[in-house]
């Protein structure tokens, strides 16, 4: 959901910008409703020959965790270009092949998008570009793995760990497999 014309930017953060307008209630009252905004979000699914490449990521304030790479789009970016571009600084490699498999607003209250990618015919052609608040250690994982670690963190509200347990419990992550190495 967009923001409403007649909303009016309240406070403007590093990430966060907040929004609020005036909406009339069924009783005819009016209250004052409030919305975040904040840059959407591009995530990468790399695939290396039979694996997929995960980050352990350390960032202050976070625990240490494998997850998906990826970060932030500028505004001038559409989120295949953040996609790669936030592949390329994290990892120093860049992708031929890249394929969007989703995106979802995960929240009503928020004005954002994540965006799943999946990237493959991977190349190393530089060192990582880290910002300053990373530590980053790339990990490639077999596919159980992959399905393990996300499957594990179903209480995170995770889009791609839902996704997995629904076709876990569908008999359908053969299918998912093959759509993330075709080439197998």
């Amino acid at each position: 959901m967009k923001l409403p014309r007649k909303s009016k930017k309240a406070f403007s953060g590093e990430i966060f910008d907040v929004y609020q307008w005036p909406q009339k209630l069924y009783d005819g009252s009016t209250a004052t409703f409030e919305k975040l905004k904040r840059p959407d979000t591009a995530l990468i699914i790399p695939v290396l020959k039979d694996k997929v490449l995960l980050i352990g990521e350390d960032q202050p304030g976070k625990h240490y965790d494998y997850t998906l790479i990826g970060g932030r789009r500028d505004k001038s970016e559409t989120p295949l270009q953040c996609a790669k571009r936030e592949f390329l600084e994290e990892t120093g490699m860049m992708a031929r092949c890249w394929e969007k498999l989703y995106s979802y607003q995960p929240l009503n209250k928020i004005e954002w998008t994540i965006y799943y990618f999946i990237a493959r015919d991977i190349t190393k052609i530089q060192a990582p570009q880290l910002d300053p608040g990373e530590k980053i250690k790339l990990k490639p994982v077999s596919f159980d793995q992959f399905v393990k670690i996300y499957l594990r963190d179903l209480n995170q509200g995770h889009w791609l760990s839902f996704y997995l347990a629904k076709l876990k419990a569908e008999g359908k992550l053969n299918g998912f497999k093959k759509r993330l190495f075709p080439k197998l």
